[in-house]
């Protein structure tokens, strides 16, 4: 058991405050934005666009998307940042280049050029830090308790995401509509992250990090102190020793290849290639499903659903959150253990479906038409959505794409897939606002609701369950036709190890379909 001296616990809270970024501009910055204040100053009352709501529409989804889009750049960028800076500078650079952001967003009072170029600006810090920090993490935490101490990123994020929305609540009932309150709104993050960032001086690299540049005295001292460990020990010389093993393994695996003639193999070998292309449409399914446009959108759709006034579609807004906070909780500490990863998402891609259906009937019969009964069921709707998503898709995505991809690939497919994450998302933001223009809302809905139909059918057939399948062993998984993956399964009971005397990318002659083959026969 891993003694939590004061250094570690410090250490944890510090780097994972990197989420506070992502998860207040999902919750508190979406939220400012339907502020009477911030309409007023960036022309987004709807009175000075009668006739042009496609215009109004644009931009207030231009405002909203490019944070997100910096964010896509900045995950891109930190990729080459995080090996040549190492992680604790990375994480400090994408920090202060965030915080420069949301000082230039707090003071552009009502200039609408200078907004976009700091929502931007302070995108490319988050996204970086959607990298490094959880990078950062796993590098520090034992392998026993790697999961839970990296899932703290995520419960932070969710907390920020609905804590933003109770904040936009308090100034839009306390505080006159001035320039003044929707800066405090904004502001508000830059206390935690500026106090981390302060602490963040008093930290020191991750171990891994420091070994893999030859700096090995002190890489051993760093784990002395996280682990609170007399450096001598045998326990701290194992953990050491099984470091420097595995940077020596990547290195040897990694030996004189290029990033393009991985890429080549992803495309030229049938398990890589199915394996990549199966990471790609899990996040294509995730964004376009509703997923965080919805978030970034949930005030203005409680008002959809029937919520009467701004305060109330506030505080429905951060219940909103808090549910997303409890499932996913409920999901990584819990359930995707229990019942499986295929269960899961399967489970939240029909919840989410259902919600869906139910929304684009309401939106399209009942809204306005004050039938209590079917507002309610809207409004309860929407929190089953979240529920859904949160056990579903928001979480798996990212198990998978730690479980599947082969050392070999692994960093290429990551980065591919993190960069279709940000670039969805920011799609999906960007034309949220114009769907409801142009397709209406229901027609939004059916949108989301088809796209979840699929990726149910898609994703149903072709992801096997990985719960409990060593990674060396994964590639059985993937040996057969993509549509019979979910019948894909691998014997716990056999030892041997997969590949053995096999070339890299070759299907076993046992492969996952071995007992079905020979049945037929």
């Amino acid at each position: 058991m891993v003694d939590f001296n004061a250094y570690y616990l410090l250490t944890i809270v510090v780097i994972a405050c990197g989420s506070i970024p992502k998860g207040y501009d999902e919750g508190g910055f979406s939220a400012s934005t339907g502020l009477s204040s911030f309409k007023q100053d960036f022309g987004l009352v709807p009175s000075l666009w009668q006739g042009n709501e496609s215009g109004l529409a644009d931009r207030k989804a231009n405002i909203s998307s490019f944070g997100v889009l910096g964010a896509a750049f900045g995950s891109i960028i930190s990729l080459g940042l995080n090996d040549r800076l190492g992680r604790l500078r990375a994480w400090q650079f994408f920090t202060a280049l965030w915080m420069t952001g949301a000082l230039m967003q707090v003071f552009s009072s009502g200039i609408l050029g200078l907004m976009l170029f700091a929502r931007i600006w302070a995108g490319l810090g988050a996204g970086g830090l959607t990298v490094v920090a959880p990078l950062y993490l796993s590098e520090v935490a034992p392998a026993r308790s790697r999961g839970m101490i990296v899932s703290i990123y995520m419960v932070i994020l969710l907390s920020f995401l609905t804590i933003g929305f109770f904040i936009n609540y308090a100034a839009n009932a306390t505080m006159p509509a001035t320039r003044a309150q929707y800066r405090v709104v904004i502001a508000v993050p830059l206390v935690p992250v500026g106090l981390a960032f302060i602490a963040s001086f008093f930290l020191a690299d991750t171990p891994r990090w420091l070994a893999s540049r030859d700096r090995g005295d002190e890489a051993l001292s760093v784990l002395a102190k996280l682990r609170r460990a007399d450096p001598n020990s045998a326990a701290l010389a194992l953990e050491y020793d099984e470091i420097r093993e595995q940077l020596r393994s990547r290195r040897q695996v990694l030996a004189g290849t290029s990033t393009w003639a991985i890429f080549r193999e992803i495309v030229t070998v049938p398990t890589y290639r199915s394996r990549f292309l199966l990471g790609a449409v899990m996040q294509t399914v995730a964004q376009w499903s509703g997923g965080n446009g919805i978030t970034y959108y949930i005030p203005e759709i409680f008002r959809y659903a029937g919520v009467v006034g701004d305060n109330t579609s506030l505080i429905t807004s951060g219940a909103y959150g808090a549910v997303k906070l409890v499932f996913t909780m409920v999901f990584t500490w819990g359930l995707v253990d229990v019942f499986g990863r295929r269960r899961c998402f399967i489970a939240g891609l029909l919840m989410q479906c259902v919600t869906h259906v139910y929304m684009a009937v309401y939106m399209a019969i009942w809204t306005g038409g004050g039938n209590k009964a079917a507002s309610d069921a809207a409004i309860a709707s929407v929190f089953v959505y979240a529920v859904g998503w949160s056990i579903g898709l928001c979480t798996v995505q990212y198990l998978y794409g730690t479980e599947i991809y082969p050392t070999r690939i692994r960093g290429v497919c990551y980065a591919t897939n993190m960069s279709l994450h940000w670039f969805f998302q920011f799609a999906v933001v960007r034309v949220t606002p114009n769907m409801f223009v142009s397709l209406d809302v229901w027609g939004a809905y059916v949108f989301w609701a088809c796209v979840c139909a699929a990726g149910v059918v898609v994703l149903g057939l072709w992801a096997p369950e990985t719960k409990g399948v060593p990674m060396e062993r994964m590639e059985e998984l993937f040996g057969g036709r993509w549509w019979m993956g979910w019948r894909a399964s691998v014997d716990a009971e056999e030892t041997k190890p997969f590949g053995r005397g096999e070339s890299p990318g070759e299907e076993s002659k046992e492969g996952p379909f071995a007992q079905e083959r020979k049945a037929d026969a």
